[in-house]
């Protein structure tokens, strides 16, 4: 049974929650139900939140997953498989905001918040129980707030441990609430197939299912050392998990392992020139969305996904850390180039900043020869200007002209022309 099929388990209709005081809160099907929020009328029908037939699906209602569409999956199938869905496009603005006010609602109850993304977090509410009542009671009270303050639903596991808090929340979906008490935790979590673990992929699962263990409590009782064996390290950690184990606690500050952007195209392209020019995009892009967040990184790696959906990546570690989108572009156009594609027919590219630490924590090494303003003013300049006037107020001039994208074509209907030599960084 796949980790994502398997069935809520029956609990006893009172359950002790003392000792439960790790939340996992999780929106129920997140960017789909904020989007319809100004579209009440698709309310209760299949609706895929996603861009283009090139696209992949960014979220859907619970109602076109019962068509089997899933989040990531590329847009041409989501529309074969649900063809009376509703496709909406994504509007990241009002994720941002929502998601801003349900952690502001959920540090008002407890400052050890630690968020996984924009639609879910853990919490721990130990210093919260005495003022707002049981972990039960102060998780029924967040999705009513959740409901009434955004009108959207979240799902929440109530258990002694991050690992099976998040394994309730999933099986508390849609709109519900799973408690898991203390003494229940080994045969909660046993019953359950190996795909619930956390850490087990596709791969692993294929791996563990060979070796007949099908069930967490398959794994329970395979001995360490066969699981070590087959499976390194992460045998050990299996086992650990499949009796409930998981010492790790809520962390409130989370800090940014990378930065990144990239662009499915509307059209194949295999013109090494106008990668290039879409590299060059993206790497602005990453350096502003890294200046923002008052990072810098030292790893750029790059995406590329082939006509045939084949994905490669590609990463160079810089001498020094940079927030420079010149500088991201540099190394990411050398991983390109170094590719040695001859009209490859490419679908998708992608810019990463990696390996990020805080930009005041972080020196920056001088240059005898460099001019008194170089390219990093110039970023903060843009900055300024697109702050005051908008994103597309500046930009380097390779990039003004016509595109085409995951949204479509241009007005003009064509990407831009570049003729003669490959065009310089900022040209």
């Amino acid at each position: 049974m796949s980790r994502r099929r398997f069935a809520r388990p029956e609990q006893p209709e009172h359950l002790d929650d003392t000792g439960c005081t790790i939340l996992h809160v999780d929106m129920d099907a997140f960017y789909a139900s904020a989007t319809l929020l100004s579209h009440p009328d698709l309310v209760g029908t299949p609706v895929i939140i996603g861009g283009g037939n090139r696209g992949v699906v960014l979220s859907a209602t619970y109602e076109a997953r019962e068509f089997g569409v899933t989040s990531a999956m590329p847009m041409s199938r989501a529309r074969r498989l649900c063809p009376q869905a509703t496709v909406l496009p994504p509007e990241h603005g009002l994720y941002s905001r929502i998601s801003g006010a349900v952690m502001a609602t959920f540090r008002q109850i407890t400052p050890y918040v630690e968020p996984l993304s924009l639609d879910e977090a853990f919490l721990d509410v130990s210093g919260a129980v005495r003022r707002l009542g049981s972990p039960a009671t102060i998780a029924a009270a967040i999705r009513d707030t959740v409901a009434d303050e955004q009108g959207i639903t979240c799902s929440v596991g109530v258990a002694p441990t991050k690992f099976v808090a998040k394994l309730a929340s999933g099986l508390a979906k849609p709109d519900g609430m799973v408690v898991v008490p203390v003494e229940h935790v080994v045969p909660f979590v046993q019953q359950l197939p190996v795909g619930a673990l956390w850490g087990v992929g596709d791969r692993t699962e294929e791996q563990l299912v060979r070796l007949g263990l099908t069930t967490v409590a398959d794994i329970a009782h395979t001995p360490v050392a066969t699981l070590r064996k087959a499976l390194g390290e992460h045998g050990a950690a299996l086992h650990d998990l499949a009796w409930g184990r998981d010492p790790r606690k809520v962390t409130p500050t989370r800090t940014e392992k990378s930065i990144g952007a990239d662009e499915t195209f509307a059209a194949d392209i295999d013109d090494p020139r106008e990668i290039h020019r879409r590299l060059l995009g993206l790497s602005l892009k990453v350096g502003g969305r890294t200046r923002d967040a008052g990072m810098t990184g030292r790893t750029v790696t790059i995406r590329v996904r082939f006509s045939d959906f084949t994905t490669i990546t590609r990463s160079r570690t810089l001498r020094e850390s940079t927030d420079v989108g010149r500088d991201i572009y540099l190394a990411a156009k050398d991983l390109f180039d170094a590719l040695g594609l001859q009209r490859a027919r490419i679908r998708l590219v992608g810019v990463r900043l990696e390996g990020l630490t805080d930009v005041s924590a972080t020196p920056v090494q001088g240059l005898l020869d460099e001019p008194e303003h170089g390219w990093r003013d110039a970023d903060l300049a843009m900055d300024r200007a697109r702050a005051r006037f908008g994103v597309g107020a500046v930009r380097p001039a390779s990039l003004v002209g016509p595109q085409t994208s995951r949204d479509g074509p241009s007005s003009e209907g064509r990407p831009l022309d570049l003729p003669g030599p490959p065009m310089g960084p900022y040209s």
